[in-house]
């Protein structure tokens, strides 16, 4: 080949390649390549065809069908967490918002669920969806897996519970360390070795029978991977809080115990990590104090106990049992707002009229006494009518929240009113019978003053005007640079295709919604919601609207809470359970003593 021809060649193996490169991913034949640069002659186009074979072969592009090719993609590989199906087959995700690559099961490599992956990505046609290979497990996301053992006489195998996990491990006879066959065990992964059709493992724990209560608890614990007891070091911290409150500290404090208090829990509950106070004022105007436990006084940055708290992040409740996010010294004794008892508090203080119209507000560090503890089958019937201790603060404290309902429902919020399901156990924790637990008015009770107080503190840290009493789109904002960092609870609005969807769904049922504005989809969703109560369809429509709206997140940019009017809101009141309210808890304090150090730009 003449050094001209070899120039000439060159210059159309480039020409070639950047014609499939400008062509978004579509295939194109010889034809329609020689066709963007103008070749008619059949030779020439043969050349072309030839190049593009070659630039195949040497794997510049791919030939995605016979005699069609496509340029490789610079983001032809990209990194997500796998979602496994019990078929074998996987979607990869790889951000909230983008569309998930299907992986057939032959090409999921050694992957397990929630694992993250490498994906090759295949070519794909306009308007077709993702598809790829996984090339490379870069995380596993566990190595511990729980299910029913099968023993052989050289070797046993584990069928997992999960049906995410859509393999067997093979357990070496030697690694069955002494299980019996169809017991529940936890195994760890040993290795997947490439073209071995099953992982291998060990067994690490034997848990049980299968069906028995304690083994299915366990199961389920070991499953998430929750805590069954706090570290020894976390355990001694706790135990060397003192009980006994100072004269110094309560000198520091606003004195709330003479105020008549009480709190209103479930019936079974054991941590009390908020109570009310009511009081009525010499102008006729009554005084609500908002009193949450005040835990960060006894958990300081850099213990144990907080390192602990933040690796648990919430307290977590099983059908028979919490795993607390505290040691019980502290969730059910120390910071408990149990009766009878004087606790230390911050507090969210209201001057309130009989309409709930604010006039003032106070917050700061406190102590109360609480003179009763309530169980919300108690307050019910006081409020249905039946004689009980404070009957009339808490008829007084329901209207008023009766009153804050409606300004929250006429400010846009969303009420979803759907019956809990709770399970009767007999003493050993084995079920009896199920229930439906429905919210009534004490329940609501508690809930409206929470999230006024909520609101309130989201509001005082995150700078909403002191003039607005009211929640409107023209104070709603994004932290900036140089404001007080909050550490916001804030829900988006609904997308257009999941509302269009849930539109179209329940319009087959007679239901009609309005998706015109923020406004009116708010309205019909009330709507909805009032109309099929008690129908047929009633749960089904109640949860297809839930799965409509997105997730409610913490941040520290306010974006509001959509599913509850709200311009600002946080979560402040339970903070034994919480750790996002010990972090509120901390910035309301630093915010009261003007320290400045809590900024967005920190």
């Amino acid at each position: 080949m003449s050094r001209k021809k070899k120039n000439k060649t060159n210059y159309l193996f480039e020409e070639v390649l950047n014609v499939l490169k400008k062509a978004n991913n579509q295939s194109l034949n010889y034809k329609q390549v020689s066709a963007e640069l103008d070749i008619v002659e059949d030779f020439n186009r043969l050349q072309v065809l030839e190049i593009l074979e070659e630039l195949a072969e040497k794997k510049h592009v791919i030939e995605t069908s016979r005699g069609k090719f496509q340029a490789k993609s610079a983001n032809q590989y990209i990194t997500g967490t796998v979602d496994m199906t019990a078929t074998g087959a996987a979607y990869i995700q790889v951000d909230e918002e983008g569309q998930d690559i299907y992986i057939p099961s032959k090409f999921t490599k050694n992957a397990l669920n929630k694992d993250l992956v490498k994906v090759y990505l295949f070519p794909t046609g306009k308007g077709k969806k993702p598809e790829g290979e996984i090339v490379e497990v870069l995380q596993r996301h566990k190595t511990e897996f729980i299910g029913t053992i099968q023993i052989s006489p050289q070797f046993a195998f584990l069928i997992c519970d999960s049906n995410k996990i859509h393999v067997d491990f093979f357990i070496p006879g030697n690694k069955i360390n002494g299980a019996k066959n169809g017991q529940k065990v936890i195994v760890k992964l040993l290795d997947w070795e490439k073209g071995e059709k099953n992982p291998s493992a060990e067994v690490i724990r034997i848990l049980g029978m299968p069906g028995m209560h304690k083994t299915e608890m366990h199961a389920i614990i070991a499953e998430y991977g929750l805590p069954e007891m706090f570290p020894s070091i976390v355990e001694s911290e706790a135990n060397a809080i003192e009980d006994k409150i100072g004269k110094k500290e309560i000198e520091n404090r606003r004195d709330f115990r003479k105020i008549t208090t009480f709190t209103i829990d479930p019936v079974d509950a054991k941590d009390f990590d908020d109570a009310l106070s009511i009081e009525k004022l010499k102008n006729g105007h009554w005084e609500v104090g908002v009193h949450i436990a005040d835990v960060t006084h006894y958990i300081k940055p850099g213990t144990e106990l907080e390192k602990e708290a933040i690796n648990r992040a919430t307290s977590v409740y099983l059908v028979d049992r919490v795993i607390p996010m505290l040691p019980e010294k502290l969730s059910n004794e120390v910071c408990s707002l149990r009766p009878h008892e004087e606790k230390l508090c911050f507090s969210a203080v209201f001057e309130l009229d009989e309409e709930s119209n604010i006039y003032n507000e106070w917050y700061g560090k406190t102590i109360i006494y609480s003179d009763r503890r309530f169980a919300y089958e108690e307050v019910q019937d006081i409020l249905e009518g039946a004689d009980g201790d404070y009957q009339e603060e808490l008829r007084l404290l329901d209207s008023m929240a009766k009153k804050l309902r409606a300004k929250r429902s006429a400010n846009g919020s969303v009420f979803f009113d759907r019956a809990e399901v709770k399970f009767k156990l007999d003493e050993f924790g084995n079920p009896l019978g199920v229930f439906f637990k429905t919210q009534k008015d004490a329940n609501k009770l508690i809930e409206d003053f929470m999230l006024l107080a909520n609101r309130k503190v989201a509001e005082l840290i995150g700078g909403k005007p002191k003039s607005a009493n009211t929640d409107s789109d023209k104070n709603k904002k994004k932290t900036k640079a140089g404001e007080h960092l909050c550490v916001y609870r804030v829900h988006d609005t609904p997308g257009e295709d999941k509302l269009n969807e849930l539109s179209g769904f329940v319009s087959k049922f007679g239901y009609k919604m309005n998706l015109q504005n923020k406004n009116t989809v708010t309205t019909s969703i009330n709507k909805l919601l009032k109309d099929v109560n008690g129908k047929k369809e009633a749960n089904m429509i109640e949860l297809l609207t839930i799965r409509s709206m997105p997730k409610a997140i913490y941040t520290t940019d306010n974006i509001g809470h959509y599913g509850l009017g709200f311009d600002f809101y946080t979560h402040f009141t339970s903070p034994i359970r919480r750790y996002p309210d010990m972090m509120v808890h901390r910035l309301l304090e630093a915010h009261l003593a003007k320290n400045t150090i809590f900024t967005k730009n920190d």
